[in-house]
């Protein structure tokens, strides 16, 4: 939690002000910012752990701005909070990808657990995103030959069939896989078949 870096996005400095202190006293770090477009600015050159903005603010909202943080990559949570809160503001808030909508006046300890609930999740997200990456960067690796027996296991062909249709015994056709599998860093053929699809190399 120490040195967690939290934006805090509202166009009241007192708001702004209260949100930090109480953010400091948990031990986070905090940025107020006044506008949205201001801490997009600031986000170009520093990276936040959460950002908690205001709903209704002028110029971009905070609706606005968690939509615009939910298409980033590393995921970024956004918690709103609004003093005049209503059931289709927080759906449309949901739908932008915000972690959670809070109304005003703030609830230190729900506040304190969206923020721990969307640092959580993000990590997990993005600890995906680095393992998918990697394993493309590793399928990469792979030879012409690797990658067309790659793609007919992912297909479900058995060795034999692979084998008849290459030309190379059914024994070549599983030191091929021995290879890619070791290659890739995964054990399994579930795993294969998941990576397979993501690469586009078969359609689910």
């Amino acid at each position: 939690m120490a040195n967690t870096k939290i934006a805090i996005v509202d166009d009241q400095i007192e708001v702004r002000k209260a949100l930090g202190e109480l953010l400091d006293a948990y031990g986070y770090t905090s940025t107020l910012f006044e506008s949205g477009n201001a801490f997009l600015e600031a986000a170009a050159k520093e990276e936040f752990a959460c950002v908690i903005s205001d709903v209704r603010m002028p110029g971009m909202d905070g609706v606005q701005l968690a939509r615009e943080l939910a298409g980033r990559q590393p995921a970024v949570p956004a918690i709103l909070i609004s003093g005049q809160a209503d059931v289709p503001m927080a759906i449309a808030a949901l739908k932008a990808g915000a972690e959670d909508f809070i109304e005003k006046p703030v609830d230190d300890i729900k506040l304190v657990a969206a923020i721990n609930r969307g640092l959580s999740r993000v990590a997990s997200l993005n600890a995906s995103s680095r393992h998918a990456m990697e394993n493309e960067t590793r399928f990469d690796s792979l030879t012409a030959r690797e990658k067309e027996v790659f793609d007919l296991v992912s297909e479900g062909q058995t060795s034999q069939v692979i084998a008849k249709k290459l030309g190379i015994s059914s024994r070549t056709v599983e030191s091929y896989r021995a290879q890619i599998m070791d290659k890739l860093q995964i054990d399994n053929i579930a795993a294969l078949v998941r990576l397979a699809i993501r690469l586009g190399r078969i359609t689910p």
